[in-house]
């Protein structure tokens, strides 16, 4: 069987979410702009707030209730309700991604440049990001195997970390 060599549909992230550098109103606007939006302030507020959450403390996978605590402290007239719907739209979008584990809330990240995976702890919710070639490799010949052109996809790991396993011992 031959493995396709072809890669994942390039979006237009590259356009609206350079990795590299700092962030700032400008490129929140060229974000909301792809959508097709109107540029408003509650819309700048959000982003900005998940954008630091990622880059200032470290919080890269946030759920909708956690980004509205964040943006009410700026902002205390903006409603949960316009939080979730503009992660949303920004998951359809392809500007976000939500990632999902069980029955517990969604967790939203900025979509990185580099496609990567996770790996998720059923205990504490701890989510570790990795990239393996071998696993990549193998979702295109399974995908070929059955007759698929692979567009894309989301992997999400499932286990107990180091930390919740010595919680366990002890």
């Amino acid at each position: 069987m031959m493995k396709s060599t072809q890669p994942l549909p390039q979006l237009k992230i590259s356009e609206t979410m350079p990795s590299h550098k700092k962030m700032g109103s400008e490129d929140f606007k060229k974000m909301i702009r792809t959508m097709n939006l109107k540029v408003t302030d509650q819309r700048l507020l959000i982003l900005k707030c998940l954008y630091e959450s990622d880059r200032k403390h470290g919080e890269r996978h946030v759920t909708a209730q956690e980004l509205f605590e964040k943006v009410i402290k700026h902002d205390s007239s903006v409603g949960f309700a316009t939080v979730y719907r503009f992660l949303r739209e920004m998951a359809a979008q392809k500007l976000v991604t939500e990632v999902r584990m069980g029955g517990q809330a969604s967790r939203y990240e900025l979509t990185p440049q580099d496609h990567h995976d996770h790996l998720t702890c059923t205990e504490c919710g701890q989510i570790c990001e990795f990239e393996n070639d071998k696993i990549e490799n193998l979702q295109y010949q399974v995908a070929q195997q059955f007759g698929f052109l692979l567009t894309g996809h989301v992997l999400e790991l499932f286990g107990v970390c180091p930390k919740c396993q010595d919680l366990k011992i002890k």
